[in-house]
């Protein structure tokens, strides 16, 4: 399955950071949030990701662009034709497609313009600031054994009251209503990590007003299509100054429960 992660956005809530670089590459333990993102997928076997770009998206295919560089051992000789050799490489077993989706599109229409990259596959998509050490493969044996028809599998985590709302039923785990924002608290909310089915496009509109978290994800949910894996494990968005803290502190004291990987 290909990943496809939304890294757009304008990141307003963390603008202290967002002001210099796109959401997805603030650091965190000296590495962007989407590198750590992208390693919880690698982990599971996950390689192939397209990102969406928009605001800053130059800053990103520069970060990959110079990624081999920056992982290596290297020794620049400008004594014989300005020779490099390489000593060591930490290469990642990537392949990386980015895609300028426009400065000001909502989440929509951005994963509608990724479409021709994704082709009749279902794919696994998520956004590009938030991390956690949800079980991937147990994900996606979740949403192959949820009810027939069903077109998007989305993580459910219980973090707060800030986000929108799911109401999942008890026996089924169906999502029978998507309320984005909602002030409840308690409530399970949606932590991305998604599995989908190429299906979703159809709902989708290559217009930049077009919002995921809206009227598409509530249609879906209302014609019984949208499944909850819930999740009880770790997680945590990185959507204010507070936030980026609070995984800062985490990964400085070797206690980041997102890192599912081994260390090179």
């Amino acid at each position: 399955m290909k990943v496809v992660i939304l890294a757009g956005g304008l990141g307003t809530r963390i603008s202290e950071e967002s002001a210099m670089r796109p959401k997805p590459m603030i650091e965190i333990g000296g590495q962007p949030i989407l590198w750590h993102i992208m390693k919880i997928y690698s982990h599971y076997g996950f390689h192939d990701f397209v990102i969406c770009l928009g605001y800053k998206g130059y800053m990103i295919k520069e970060y990959f662009a110079d990624y081999y560089l920056h992982t290596s051992d290297v020794t620049f000789d400008f004594t014989k034709g300005n020779s490099m050799t390489v000593h060591s490489n930490v290469a990642e077993p990537w392949k990386v497609t980015l895609v300028d989706t426009g400065l000001y599109a909502q989440t929509g229409c951005r994963i509608k313009r990724i479409q021709k990259y994704i082709g009749a596959e279902p794919f696994l998509l998520t956004y590009g600031d938030g991390v956690s050490d949800v079980d991937l493969h147990a994900l996606i044996a979740s949403h192959r054994a949820a009810d027939t028809g069903t077109l998007v599998t989305m993580t459910a985590v219980q973090p707060g009251g800030r986000f929108g709302v799911l109401e999942i039923a008890h026996d089924s785990n169906t999502v029978s209503r998507f309320v984005e924002k909602a002030k409840e608290d308690g409530g399970w909310i949606n932590g991305g990590f998604m599995v989908a089915e190429p299906g979703v496009f159809s709902y989708l509109r290559d217009d930049e007003t077009c919002i995921f978290e809206m009227e598409p994800l509530a249609a879906i949910a209302r014609e019984g299509r949208l499944h909850a894996y819930k999740h009880t494990g770790f997680w945590q968005c990185m959507d204010t100054q507070r936030d980026k803290g609070r995984l800062e502190t985490l990964w400085e004291r070797g206690t980041s429960p997102w890192k599912l990987w081994a260390s090179s």
